[in-house]
């Protein structure tokens, strides 16, 4: 007769275990129980044991038709008595549960699409334009009147409100998941500084005054500020 075993009991893990908390079971058993691992725990029939239980449970459908079976089967043998009492319960919240993973499943995916399509491409943008305002007006300082220095100043402007608006596009390019709303608010910010602060060193190619060559480089520091509360915010969330 075949003996029988509990996947369950089998992996050490309640039958409303998540699917994390069930790889994570897994990894540990294969570690304990792996002759590389521990010659002592060498045992070829705990490992076979092992890998069955975690090739039917790691599979949703596979996991849910082998609960079915285990409610119909009735079964009263020591490995289903441990956990006959917690079925019954896990069975009547199971698909709250199930939703309720879903759920959370859907907000890791949102964050994560929003942190690679919009967040760093952002930051890596915001990051180009702010860190080179301090050489190109140490160059321009040379001499603002001279007319290749304020050229070069003038095409260095032009790529900055290029990257800026590839940036706010970016930013615009999909909604925020809402526990990143406050980071979110910080880059909204940072772009309005930045847009403000060309301006106003556009001004200053302009006249030659340098109340806007001082007003742009304030608003490029208020802007910088913004950058680095977004990413404190953003680190506070992925905590």
């Amino acid at each position: 007769m075949t003996e029988y075993h509990n996947h369950y009991e089998t992996l050490k893990v309640s039958p409303s275990a998540t699917p994390e908390e069930i790889k994570q079971a897994y990894r540990r058993l294969v570690k304990l129980f792996h002759p590389d691992s521990n010659h002592e725990l060498e045992d070829d029939r705990e490992i076979i044991r092992i890998n069955a239980a975690y090739e039917v449970l790691k599979d949703r459908q596979r996991r849910q038709n082998y609960d079915l079976q285990q409610g119909r089967s009735g079964r009263s043998d020591g490995a289903n008595n441990g956990y006959s009492a917690n079925r019954r319960a896990a069975g009547a919240q199971s698909s709250q549960h199930r939703q309720h993973r879903e759920t959370a499943l859907h907000a890791d995916e949102h964050l994560h699409q929003w942190l690679t399509q919009v967040y760093q491409p952002v930051n890596r943008m915001l990051l180009t334009i702010l860190n080179s305002l301090d050489h190109e007006v140490d160059q321009l300082s040379a001499d603002p009147f001279d007319d290749d220095l304020l050229g070069a100043f003038q095409s260095y402007l032009h790529t900055c409100r290029s990257s800026l608006g590839r940036a706010q596009q970016s930013f615009r390019s999909m909604p925020n998941p809402s526990n990143v709303a406050g980071v979110a608010a910080h880059l909204y910010y940072c772009l309005d500084r930045l847009t403000d602060g060309i301006d106003e060193l556009e001004f200053f190619t302009l006249n030659y005054d340098e109340y806007y060559l001082h007003t742009g480089q304030e608003l490029f520091r208020i802007a910088a500020g913004l950058r680095q509360e977004a990413q404190v915010a953003m680190r506070d969330v992925l905590r």
